[in-house]
């Protein structure tokens, strides 16, 4: 089973914002609603979430309906070429079988980190003064004890 996840109720109203209602202008409100609430909140959409999404005008990208993809040749590599029919905006993505997101490699799960370096004291930790001890006051120069 899964860990307790943060903002469990962002992600619920991000999820129910994500779904596909047959009104474009509708699903693009929607849209561009939930892209505010992933910024404000700062929360991490799966980059799946994130392709089906039109940077410029928020719409839903839909193939044959609110996009066009073309697979295109550049240099040697395959890439999905998709392109928005609202705002005529574009994007690309890689089409290699072998890439692997970040966030799907094994060394970017939290569990599978480790630091390499040991934690070292502060260089001057040793001489400052504890938070919870009080400072020494010093006495002034203008009074004199008699």
């Amino acid at each position: 089973m899964a860990g307790p996840v943060k903002d469990r109720e962002a992600f619920q109203r991000l999820n129910f914002l994500y779904q596909d209602p047959e009104n474009q202008a509708l699903a693009r409100f929607y849209c561009h609603t939930e892209r505010t609430i992933a910024k404000r909140l700062v929360l991490r959409r799966d980059p799946s979430v994130k392709r089906t999404l039109c940077r410029g005008c928020s719409s839903l990208l839909v193939p044959g309906l609110t996009c066009t993809q073309r697979q295109r040749r550049c240099r040697g590599q395959r890439w999905t070429v998709q392109t928005c029919l609202t705002c005529q905006r574009s994007q690309r993505f890689l089409n290699d079988p072998g890439h692997l997101l970040w966030g799907d490699r094994p060394e970017a799960q939290l569990g599978n980190q480790t630091d390499t370096k040991p934690l070292q004291p502060l260089p001057n930790a040793a001489h400052s003064t504890p938070a919870h001890l009080p400072e020494e006051k010093m006495p002034t120069q203008g009074s004199s004890h008699q």
